[in-house]
């Protein structure tokens, strides 16, 4: 069994992640676990070819999706799949996906320019965020005046925004890996690692609803939401194909049966 991580960056000194932690327990299950990334060296096009039983897309990075999008046309085993992943990626087509779904999300736009959703802040503030990837917070901004509009970013020559709901608390961050639910609350912007990794929570039967429906739509079964609670209402925030699972109990273990699961449904040919 051998399985390859998609991943681009240096993590902080001092700390593993769990998708670090899970390659050794994958790796005492007897799997090769290797990684690659594609920011250290250039790639040539035409020496892409499939050497892993699964791959797993963990960076969100431009460079990363690329890549993936390249093993998938060479006909590889990725977990998610590239079509799902890129399309969650696109915020845009990610939030008219989950609105078809029924899933409760605040009021979203997008526009060439900032200064064209002005009008919109008549009726509040706004998020704007980039369009596209996981923005871990960067770039994200609530917007209340027009002149604020006009310093924010245009992020690759689209202005994502979403209508501002001032939350009632912390964050609830809220992770599905084959299928079980765990929650997170996490104060936000979390600043240290310990703030990073929030507190556990047991997860609503409503959210476990929302966190399904989100799932369904996407047709996957290991994702990450950010959720928040204004005035009592549920909203969904944001996607994520593969999160980090901080502060998720055990996750490490939890995360490397689901991977190995995956790795043995493809050496039996089955289809991710």
């Amino acid at each position: 069994m051998k399985i390859a991580v998609i991943t681009t960056g240096d993590k902080p000194s001092g700390k593993t992640s769990v998708m670090q932690q899970a390659a050794v327990l994958l790796s005492e299950r007897g799997a090769v676990v290797d990684t690659l990334d594609p920011d250290e060296r250039f790639i040539d096009l035409a020496s892409i070819k499939v050497e892993y039983d699964l791959y797993i897309i963990k960076s969100s990075s431009q460079s990363a999706i690329s890549l993936a999008g390249l093993l998938h046309l060479a006909g590889a085993n990725l977990l998610n799949p590239y079509p799902v992943v890129a399309t969650m990626k696109d915020k845009i087509l990610a939030t008219k996906i989950l609105q078809a779904a029924g899933v409760p999300l605040p009021e979203t736009f997008m526009a060439a320019r900032p200064a064209q959703l002005a009008e919109l802040l008549n009726a509040g503030p706004l998020v704007v965020k980039p369009f596209w990837g996981g923005s871990k917070g960067r770039g994200v901004k609530v917007v209340e005046s027009a002149d604020e509009l006009d310093d924010a970013e245009d992020f690759q020559g689209l202005v994502f925004a979403q209508r501002y709901h001032k939350p009632d608390g912390r964050d609830h961050k809220i992770y599905c890996i084959g299928g079980q639910i765990f929650g997170v609350m996490r104060v936000w912007p979390a600043r240290t690692y310990e703030e990073k990794l929030g507190e556990p929570f047991d997860v609503s039967p409503e959210m476990s609803e929302i966190t399904l429906r989100c799932g369904r739509a996407f047709d996957v079964d290991l994702f990450g939401l950010d959720i928040i609670v204004s005035n009592g209402r549920p909203y969904v925030v944001d996607i994520n194909t593969f999160p980090g699972f901080k502060g998720v109990p055990d996750a490490a273990s939890v995360l490397a049966a689901y991977i190995h699961s995956a790795a043995e449904r493809v050496l039996g040919s089955e289809s991710l």
